[in-house]
């Protein structure tokens, strides 16, 4: 029949290949600059936890509650905005998103380093998470594209190697910072280091292709911001103004509330900022619970970890950055040999879930009399944990959705790192606040926060379907998606 009496397909594009070949080969000098962008950005969630002490008692004269901010304010923007930023990276350019959001984190780190005021500190560590936000998943894109498929879980394996590292990274600074500088050294430090990474990303990154198929939706991206906001300040702050206080419900109400209409938004749109009927994806549903439950005991264990070595060991702060080095041996060498394993996600995300959950069940025994190099020991454990089942689970998430969507997807994953960080943060702190110190509060905390970990393994095993075919699956789940998406316009 000639073509023009044929009926139209439904779908906006034609069916591309299953897995296109990478536009240029992954560098080493691209893989190295992409991984430092993504270190530092996840740096100063954590750095600025041990120069609480010196800015309660600096010229800025902080409230109590000015103080949270001053902490939380970054991290509350950062995860709000991460799924909005991998649409717009996906949409207008991850390269050029990438050099934004650096440009905007030194924005932020200069504004914060030169703050007079309370206000003025909050507001830079906001605007510092708003370039985070977009660094992150804009990395991670980049590192799917320019990879090939037999070589995609080993790059996976050194982003989420470098989000680890970063944490770690943040420890030490700030130790150090703590110590032996003042506070403002520490945002001051971030403008010419975040200068030489965009001079970087500009000589060693090459562009990828735009996807023109990718909607940044403004009011599906103004509900699902507001409402991730809302819950993450109720999971934030549920701790200090405590779990049934009015702001807190009002809070995680309000959130729910906003979700449910970026749902409801979604599913009439012709063009959603994210189709909730991939979560229909069992791998997708495994994948996101399975990065959210490691970083949740991930992050549980850096909350105490730091209180555990000055407080109880009676460390200094700069020794304390450097004790948890242990952490980083895992994270490095695993994933080398969790990628020989890759035909086998489940076997690999469930042996690294458990030995998280295990780990930290190991180190809630640790007290005063500890040797170090036994607690030491159980923290190897958690790293090796995080090296093996991360880089599986971030390839999960990845891959769940079409491929013109994998900075919407690295933006999905690295919010529920930061969700299941900040819940981990948070429930460690009110176990820890039921007891009269940390002494008798740690082991407890840690045992529950271990065995939420262990749960949430059983139901990720039960949930991931190991998919023998990923890479061939790939362009029939982006049909099905976008015929899905014109079936319900």
């Amino acid at each position: 029949m000639p073509s023009h009496a044929q009926k139209p397909t439904p779908e906006p594009t034609p069916e591309r290949s299953p897995e296109p070949a990478p536009e240029r080969s992954l560098k080493r000098s691209t893989l190295l600059t992409l991984c430092a962008c993504v270190l530092v950005a996840q740096s100063m969630v954590a750095a600025i936890n041990l120069l609480i002490p010196q800015l309660s008692s600096s010229a800025l004269h902080p409230s109590h509650t000015e103080l949270l901010w001053m902490v939380d304010a970054y991290v509350i923007v950062f995860a709000g905005l991460l799924i909005p930023a991998g649409a717009l990276g996906d949409r207008y350019g991850r390269k050029g998103t990438l050099l934004a959001g650096l440009t905007l984190f030194a924005a932020g780190a200069a504004t914060s380093a030169l703050a007079q005021n309370p206000a003025t500190l909050i507001a830079g560590r906001g605007l510092s998470g708003a370039g985070a936000a977009l660094i992150t998943p804009a990395t991670m894109s980049i590192l799917v594209h320019l990879s090939a498929p037999e070589n995609r879980a080993r790059a996976m394996g050194s982003w989420t190697l470098s989000l680890g590292l970063g944490g770690l990274a943040g420890n030490l600074g700030g130790g150090l910072v703590g110590q032996f500088l003042s506070w403002r050294a520490l945002f001051g430090a971030m403008v010419p280091l975040a200068a030489l990474l965009a001079l970087a990303v500009t000589l060693t990154t090459p562009r990828t292709e735009r996807s023109t198929h990718s909607n940044l939706d403004p009011t599906g991206t103004a509900l699902l911001t507001t409402g991730l906001v809302a819950i993450l300040f109720g999971i934030i702050e549920g701790p200090t103004y405590g779990w049934t206080s009015p702001r807190i419900i009002t809070a995680f109400a309000a959130g729910a509330a906003l979700i449910a209409a970026f749902t409801a938004h979604a599913l009439r749109s012709r063009t959603p900022l994210l189709d909730p009927r991939v979560f229909t994806s069992p791998t997708l549903r495994a994948a996101t619970l399975g990065t959210a439950a490691g970083f949740f005991g991930l992050f549980s264990l850096f909350y105490v970890n730091s209180q555990y070595l000055q407080e109880i060991k009676g460390y200094g702060a700069a020794v304390t950055g450097v004790a948890i080095v242990p952490l980083t041996i895992g994270m490095a060498l695993v994933p080398k040999l969790a990628v020989r394993w890759s035909h086998r996600p489940r076997a690999v995300i469930g042996t690294g879930l458990a030995l998280i959950g295990l780990g930290l069940l190991g180190a809630s025994t640790a007290d005063a009399g500890t040797p170090y190099w036994t607690y030491a020991c159980w923290l190897l454990v958690i790293s090796a944990g995080t090296g093996l089942s991360m880089p599986a689970l971030t390839v999960g998430v990845v891959t769940s959705l079409p491929p013109h969507q994998t900075g919407l997807g690295s933006g999905l994953g690295t919010s529920a790192r930061e969700l299941g960080a900040a819940l981990g943060v948070a429930v460690t702190g009110t176990i820890l606040a039921a007891h009269p110190d940390l002494a008798h509060g740690m082991a407890p905390a840690l045992r529950t926060v271990a065995l939420i970990v262990l749960a949430a393994t059983a139901v990720v095993i039960i949930g991931h379907r190991d998919r023998k075919t990923t890479t061939r699956t790939i362009a029939s789940d982006e049909k099905r998606v976008l015929s899905r998406s014109a079936r319900h316009s």
